[in-house]
């Protein structure tokens, strides 16, 4: 009897590495989608001492303005809900869509202003207020709602002079406060967080920034033209050594339509959707050619689409009575269409070469779309033909993982003003737990550099993905 047990033992082992083999496999398994236990690793955060001015004071600013933004005039929601809320200071950010498709930067602050003890502790991040325990330093600038205001109430044609661009004063302001701290001199800002969802956003002191981290929504704002290379071509792009998968993070756009249940979604009667600009520059050139392609197609809608309510409403319908929803690149590889697609549960159809997603490692999207070379989108009745051939049952099942995914693109929180417990599955804490996946490449880069004997240079090499 006393022999067996030794066996019983080592079968039992044997049994539970089994089962976590296995289960490791089940890609579901790879999203950190469980509340943190006290076991679990947080990131731990220390907010860059910057004054209010620069995140929360703008908002009071942007609430203040006395005219709606110039790009979309009457399209514009804000001046109603400026009335609205002349008797209170509020920490709302922008209803307009132009700047609420980059709102990361008023939640990720929001969880770290959140007291202690309001804090879930399904929440990854644990702010800190001591250097020596801090794994990162996230810096407290909405880089994009400042970019925004210039760009909406700013002089015509003044965002990419730095001449009376109060943007660029802020951004100059902010990057010698940051820079001049001893948390950047220890670190040469490698382990600083900035938040620049708009592609335009810090546009003028991205070199002096280049080392921390990056919150992007995509690379295609950190393109320029290499004129030595490409010989006057244009068209030839190469990308910024200052972004680069290695060491900053894609993060997903706030999507700007309400979230369809899969309990609630009916039949959907048109098999394409798209809404949005036809003409676009660079990568997006591909869209016109796909707009030639598809607008005369059956069962595909290719509408204009405009930022105001009667495109809103438009784009719920399209979408929510779509399979398919149409995802060519613009003027950037990404846009908030993709994620609006993700929570109407219409099955996005990806025409980009170059793209980067939020969370991939964490995230697989070819379980819940479809992604199409440039090359083949472009031939005569292709894309039609392929998406007619997709079976119902592999539509349903594309639906349903859409289905599963639609919290991890969630910012909103539901508390006023931003500030109150992340639920755990949500944006925020996946952004977290992305930037902490980063943290030991950041430490052996800042040791690193440490030894590098004085007056050696060596320059920046982030264009490898």
């Amino acid at each position: 009897m006393k022999s067996s047990i030794p066996l019983l033992l080592c079968f039992s082992f044997l049994s539970l590495l089994s089962l976590y083999l296995i289960s490791s496999q089940n890609p579901r398994n790879h999203n950190p989608n469980l509340p943190l236990t006290s076991m679990q690793p947080r990131l731990k955060v220390l907010v860059a001492d910057l004054a209010r001015s620069f995140n929360y004071g703008l908002l009071d600013v942007y609430w203040s303005l006395s005219s709606p933004d110039s790009r979309i005039s009457s399209s514009d929601p804000d001046p109603l809900l400026r009335r609205d809320l002349s008797t209170r200071r509020p920490l709302l950010y922008p209803e307009n869509p132009l700047i609420k498709q980059y709102s990361a930067e008023y939640w990720l602050l929001g969880d770290l202003e959140t007291p202690a003890e309001v804090r879930s502790a399904a929440s990854v991040a644990e702010r800190v207020f001591d250097l020596e325990k801090a794994d990162v330093v996230f810096v407290p600038f909405f880089a994009t709602l400042s970019a925004e205001m210039e760009l909406g109430w700013g002089r015509k044609g003044g965002f990419g002079k730095k001449e009376g661009n109060r943007d660029y004063e802020r951004q100059k302001e902010v990057v010698d406060r940051v820079r001049a701290s001893e948390a950047w001199k220890r670190s040469g800002g490698r382990d600083h967080v900035f938040v620049l969802t708009d592609p335009v956003a810090m546009w003028h002191v991205r070199a002096e920034i280049a080392p921390a981290v990056l919150l992007v929504v995509d690379f295609g704002g950190w393109y320029k033209i290499d004129s030595k290379t490409s010989g006057g071509n244009s068209s030839q792009m190469i990308q910024h050594t200052q972004v680069s998968l290695l060491k900053d993070v894609i993060v997903p756009y706030t999507h700007m339509l309400p979230r369809r249940h899969l309990s609630d979604d009916q039949h959907r009667h048109t098999l394409l959707y798209f809404k949005g600009a036809k003409h676009r520059h660079r990568g997006g050139l591909v869209r016109e050619k796909l707009w030639d392609l598809l607008v005369n197609e059956s069962d595909v809608i290719m509408e204009e689409g405009f930022p105001n309510a009667t495109g809103r409403e438009q784009s719920i319908q399209g979408m929510r009575n779509s399979e398919f929803c149409l995802h060519p690149a613009g003027d950037t590889p990404t846009s908030c269409r993709l994620f609006d697609a993700i929570s109407s549960l219409c099955i996005p159809v990806i025409v980009s070469d170059s793209i980067e997603l939020p969370f991939e490692g964490m995230v697989d999207y070819s379980k819940f779309s479809l992604f199409v070379s440039v090359s083949n989108a472009l031939v005569p009745k292709w894309l039609v033909n392929y998406l007619k051939n997709i079976s119902k049952s592999e539509k349903e099942m594309l639906r349903q993982n859409l289905a599963q995914v639609q919290p991890i693109f969630e910012y909103d929180n539901g508390s006023p003003g931003g500030i109150g417990a992340v639920p755990s599955e949500g944006a925020v804490n996946y952004i977290w737990r992305k930037i902490l996946q980063k943290v030991p490449m950041i430490r052996e880069a800042i040791i690193r550099e440490k030894r590098k004997p004085e007056g050696v240079s060596i320059p920046l090499r982030c264009h490898c993905t």
